[in-house]
């Protein structure tokens, strides 16, 4: 499954990476499931994407971890506090 990554702040600082889109495995269901899932490309992954050190939205809307997901979605990944 197919899903569109954006990243901002801290994420997109450490992880090098301001987007991508990514092939999903279709067990995933939900956005947690896809954090857990990407916590596991490794240790810099698990330790930007806690739970305590990120925030999420699902195609534009501020969600939570039991939001559904689907393929062609966009997930916007970003620090919990952001300045301006």
């Amino acid at each position: 499954m197919k899903i569109n990554l954006l990243y901002f702040g801290r994420p997109r600082e450490m992880l090098a990476t301001s987007s991508e889109t990514i092939d999903a495995p279709d067990s995933i269901a939900t956005l947690g499931e896809l954090l857990d899932w990407l916590r596991r490309r490794g240790e810099k992954w698990a330790h930007e994407l806690a739970d305590n050190r990120v925030r999420c939205a699902l195609n534009q809307e501020m969600s939570t971890a039991t939001a559904r997901i689907k393929a062609g979605d966009e997930v916007a990944i970003f620090s919990p506090i952001s300045g301006g």
